[in-house]
C-alpha cells in the first residue's frame, strides 16, 4: 500500500442506493415520548428525529 492516494483525478458518482436508504413515515407519538426523545437528543447534540431513527 501506498502512504498516500492521489484523488485529483478521480470523478464523484451518485450513490445508486440513496432511493433505498430512507422513506418517510408519519408517526403518531405522545407529546411525553417527544419531549423524552427531545430532552436526550439535545444531550446528545443530534436532531431528535435522528435519535428516534436510530431505535
Amino acid at each position: 500500500m501506498r502512504d498516500q492516494y492521489d484523488f485529483k483525478e478521480m470523478k464523484g458518482r451518485k450513490n445508486p442506493y440513496t432511493k433505498n436508504l430512507k422513506q418517510p413515515v408519519t408517526m403518531r407519538l405522545d407529546k411525553d415520548t417527544v419531549a423524552y426523545f427531545k430532552s436526550l437528543a439535545e444531550q446528545l447534540g443530534i436532531p431528535y428525529q435522528s435519535l428516534i431513527n436510530l431505535y
